[in-house]
């Protein structure tokens, strides 16, 4: 593959990243808006075999090549950049370290996330492999955001093992047909003016009429000379609930999601007093089948308007923020649209005393099952409970990041501005989170104000 030449315009994604623009260091172009994967690897790397698959990666996929030039605000565009290496760092524990491997593997990967990766530098993808001896390790590939989303980073290590499965000589790297980026980009533009994008659009011009975006008053005001520090508080719901609140969402033909939302929801109309409640979420962004093995930023904004006024108990609120979440995944289009339509509802991101904060709980591609990269068994580091003082950033407010485990119990991350929020507040969030959840799904035709 060569570098191309000719200007390929912006994905919606890319323009609605470009909203958040704060230059190399801070935002959505900072040089700490990342996401990193991290797992344990048993069985000796082929460093050599590592360092040709995740070039193979990087010419695979544009988008980890390619940059979003702003130089010119009329005349913002996407290049993509010729192949290249992939800077791989290569690095051996403290054979004295007495932690538990666990332990240092965790840590490995939060000073990783912690890092500065900069988004001028291609492709935007690094590896790092930790070694505890020749047969256990620690593997992290970090990736700008600009570059990707949650679901293209299992795509990333899919692809990653089957190529390494291919440089180590044990069989062909079996991978599915690529639909690039820039053909999503070309897909997404065009569809843009489509009869089920119009009828999408109507719906959401009458959903949103006179909303906003329901943010929280922050313990600082936003100070644009102050330099964004994230942090990552991490939390743990226990087995017992998380089994209750499975149970519970299975009778009412719910989600986890969609009963971790309605908690949520509860809380905001606990703490705010509000009954119109409007949360951003996210979604995978890919309606179209043929762009599920695509790596991108093709993650989609989702706003999720619930009214509350009238419930009597958590169980009305979830058949409420059910129908809330069906309407929005039935008319998900690119956000970009819908904010073009409803600028309104964004207001509170112009607050300099408000931050809004986003509700997500992870996705992973549902065909992505395999735990072997070749000869080697790897298992994802998912559940992470060591504390997290820096950590990779978000372009604006914060974020709420929920896992379900295989193991039966919930793990999780609120990230948030240090020179915003105190820590004490996330943690009484957090905590209020955890309580309302409890006593939701335990209590379900109790009276609100009992949760």
């Amino acid at each position: 593959m060569t570098e191309q030449t000719s200007q390929i315009p912006l994905s919606f994604n890319q323009t609605f990243l470009c909203a958040f623009d704060r230059g190399a260091e801070h935002g959505a172009f900072g040089d700490k808006h990342t996401l990193s994967f991290g797992c344990r690897l048993s069985g000796e790397v082929d460093v050599d075999a590592l360092q040709g698959a995740l070039n193979d990666v990087a010419e695979r996929h544009e988008a980890l090549r390619t940059e979003i030039v702003r130089s010119d605000p009329e005349n913002q565009h996407q290049l993509v950049h010729a192949p290249g290496p992939v800077p791989l760092v290569v690095s051996d524990f403290p054979a004295d370290d007495p932690r538990p491997r666990d332990e240092q593997a965790e840590a490995f990967l939060n000073e990783l996330e912690a890092g500065s990766y900069s988004v001028e530098q291609f492709p935007l993808v690094w590896g790092f492999l930790g070694r505890f001896d020749e047969s256990e390790s620690v593997l992290v590939v970090t990736v700008h955001h600009t570059a990707t989303d949650s679901w293209s980073m299992e795509i990333i290590m899919r692809d990653l093992a089957e190529f390494y499965t291919a440089r180590r000589g044990l069989g062909e790297a079996n991978l599915p047909e690529l639909h690039g980026f820039p053909e999503f980009t070309a897909y997404q533009l065009e569809s843009a003016g489509s009869e089920p994008t119009q009828h999408a659009l109507e719906h959401w011009k009458t959903k949103l009429a006179g909303a906003q975006i329901l943010a929280v008053k922050t313990d600082r005001p936003f100070d644009e000379n102050v330099t964004n520090e994230y942090s990552a508080y991490r939390y743990r719901f226990d087995a017992e609930l998380t089994e209750t609140m499975l149970k519970f969402a299975t009778a009412n033909r719910s989600t986890a999601f969609m009963v971790l939302m309605a908690a949520y929801n509860v809380l905001l109309h606990k703490r705010t007093g509000a009954t119109d409640i409007v949360v951003p979420t996210f979604t995978s962004g890919r309606g179209d089948e043929r762009f599920m093995a695509t790596v991108g930023p093709i993650f989609n904004y989702l706003l999720l308007r619930t009214d509350l006024s009238g419930c009597a108990s958590f169980r009305e609120v979830l058949a409420k923020t059910r129908t809330t979440c069906f309407d929005a995944y039935t008319n998900d289009i690119p956000f970009a649209l819908v904010a073009n339509q409803s600028p309104e509802v964004l207001a509170p991101f112009q607050d300099p005393t408000l931050a809004v904060i986003a509700f997500e709980v992870l996705q992973t591609p549902a065909d992505i099952t395999d735990d072997l990269i070749g000869d080697l068994k790897y298992t994802e580091i998912r559940r992470r409970l060591l504390p997290h003082p820096l950590s990779s950033h978000i372009p604006n407010g914060a974020l709420w990041a929920t896992d379900v485990l295989p193991s039966g119990e919930m793990v999780g991350s609120l990230k948030f501005d240090l020179n915003r929020f105190d820590e004490a507040t996330v943690i009484g969030l957090v905590d209020g989170l955890r309580e309302t959840l409890r006593n939701a799904v335990t209590n379900p035709d109790a009276p609100i104000a009992n949760l």
